[in-house]
């Protein structure tokens, strides 16, 4: 056992008093050491319930013959640091829970782990954690949220940004907001539609990190409770048998997440979170690698925001396994990656059983032949940029329209909620990727007030920063290279025309290319917005959205 580096001899004397000073029997330090990774506290809606997921997996394995050690991985809301400084801190916490989860591991020698996040950053950072620490682990999300009702209809997060919005353009009163602000969040989880926790969740089990129900039991079930006792089971299962991350997590089984992401029509979020899990185990996955598996795989799923189903609906009707067996019958899945079960992708998903064709589509009647997500290119993005088509109403496929460019968060959201864009605009938000940013934030609040105003089927959207999964419409993120390298974005002026064509996959800006050399001869780097602390590390290590957002020494480079 590993953890017997710090338990075992006589030169780990003070080692054993210490975890004497903790309260372990002689029967328990000469069990396999167990951390159990809780990203509980009390500002994540999706994380209040975590300690009781916790308790169960210290049940589990404890059962199984572990001593479970629990310790703490942090976790920020999107949804309460969007729309100003905080989320600058967002997804860079993604790299901060994979050191500390690493550091607490390695330094204490735990010969296994169980993750148990749940919200946008906390899973691809502990994801990529175990990919380093490289001891046998399994996930056990905190479960997603059931959907708040309204007027007899479901509704989310989403819903709430966008009533702002229609309250801006005089179409929703201050009374209605309120319901809203009462009832679109009604329990404890990660938001119910398919934003970024669940779409990380979701994507875990197709990875083969997590066990069945892992994206989709929600929160409030006590079937999540067995869950986590199970995985606890599951744990101590992979390390008798020493099955490990990197058995797991290899190029095939990204391969399957990509394509399970495409069909159950994820945030663009994955976008930046696979390439930075799978740079963890060598494999260097540039965003464009996403065409190919989306031209052959169908979207079988509109979640929202893209359609009127929610997580608990896709949980009843059969969940991520059902999925991917619709998958299977078509060939797209490789089917022989190992998993937390011990088992193969396809001896886990061989019984899986579509209980609802209405929310999983069969492969004969998908909603659209090709992914969820798309990568486009041109002269706007030469790098790539990202866009969930799956969310984008038809009209919007294809358009051109006028930049309306801003800096910045703030003035786009003044001027879009100041009556400022008119239909067939595209507007240009800028110095707000990784290294502008710093922090790449995400942009829930202007697209949300683009929908709210009603410009949702005439209006773009242009970003070097990000998209919630709570976004939808002709939303473009990812743009790269980013502004503060001086990509073409930082280019773009007022009124040029930019043509967005997504089915053809390219993003071009209609000036002529002595022209961009003219602007791009006189563009000067931007003072960096961020002087002091983390972020200032952050910008000076990160690369671009294109790879993942992934950190970086510059010897590296």
């Amino acid at each position: 056992m590993q953890s017997d580096n710090m338990k075992n001899g006589m030169q780990q004397a003070p080692a054993r008093s210490l975890l004497n000073a903790l309260g372990y029997t002689p029967e328990e330090i000469k069990k396999p050491m167990v951390g159990i990774v809780s990203s509980f506290n009390e500002i994540v809606p999706g994380h209040m319930n975590i300690d009781k997921i916790v308790e169960a997996v210290k049940l589990g394995v404890a059962e199984a013959g572990g001593t479970p050690v629990v310790f703490p991985a942090i976790a920020v809301c999107d949804g309460i640091a969007m729309g100003h400084v905080g989320m600058k801190y967002s997804l860079v916490t993604r790299d901060l829970i994979a050191d500390s989860t690493e550091c607490m591991a390695i330094a204490h020698q735990f010969d296994a782990l169980v993750m148990v996040p749940n919200c946008d950053k906390n899973v691809p950072g502990l994801l990529m954690a175990a990919a380093r620490i490289n001891v046998p682990t399994v996930f056990v999300s905190g479960g997603p949220m059931l959907a708040g009702h309204i007027g007899g209809k479901k509704r989310s997060l989403s819903s709430m940004f966008e009533a702002v919005g229609a309250h801006a353009a005089g179409t929703m009163t201050e009374a209605e907001v309120c319901e809203y602000e009462e009832k679109v969040c009604p329990t404890c989880g990660s938001c119910s539609g398919m934003y970024t926790a669940n779409s990380m969740n979701c994507l875990t089990e197709a990875l083969g990190m997590g066990l069945r129900g892992n994206g989709t039991i929600p929160a409030v079930y006590s079937e999540r409770l067995r869950l986590a006792k199970r995985a606890g089971y599951a744990v101590m299962d992979m390390f008798n048998k020493n099955i490990r991350p990197r058995d797991i997590m290899t190029k095939e089984a990204i391969e399957n997440a990509l394509t399970v992401d495409m069909a159950l029509g994820c945030s663009t979020n994955s976008m930046l979170h696979l390439p930075a899990i799978a740079h963890e185990i060598g494999f260097d996955f540039d965003i464009s690698y996403a065409n190919p598996i989306s031209e052959k795989t169908p979207n079988l799923c509109h979640l929202a925001p893209a359609g009127p189903t929610y997580m608990e609906d896709l949980n009843e009707a059969g969940g991520v396994y059902a999925v991917m067996k619709e998958l299977s019958d078509l060939g797209l899945l490789h089917e022989d990656c190992m998993t937390v079960t011990g088992k193969t992708v396809g001896e886990n998903i061989k019984n899986a059983v579509n209980l609802d064709p209405e929310v999983i589509r069969p492969t004969s009647n998908p909603y659209s032949k090709t992914g969820g997500l798309a990568v486009l290119k041109g002269n706007l993005a030469p790098d790539g940029s990202v866009v969930k088509r799956s969310a984008v109403v038809e009209e919007m496929m294809v358009h051109e329209g006028p930049a309306r460019v801003f800096d910045c968060e703030e003035d786009a959201i003044a001027a879009i909620k100041g009556g400022k864009i008119n239909e067939g605009d595209v507007v240009v938000i800028r110095y707000e990727g990784p290294k502008g940013g710093p922090g790449m934030r995400e942009m829930l609040n202007p697209t949300s007030a683009i929908a709210g105003m009603g410009l949702g089927s005439s209006v773009a959207l242009i970003t070097d920063g990000r998209f919630s999964g709570a976004s939808r419409g002709a939303s473009i993120g990812h743009v790269s290279p980013e502004a503060a390298v001086g990509g073409p974005i930082a280019l773009v002026e007022e009124g040029d025309i930019i043509a967005i064509d997504i089915p053809g996959l390219s993003l071009n800006l209609k000036v002529s290319d002595e022209e961009l050399a003219k602007r791009k001869a006189a563009w000067q780097p931007r003072e960096p917005r961020v002087t002091t602390g983390y972020l200032r590390r952050y910008a000076s290590m990160v690369t671009s959205g294109n790879r993942g957002a992934v950190l970086e020494l510059p010897s590296d480079k």
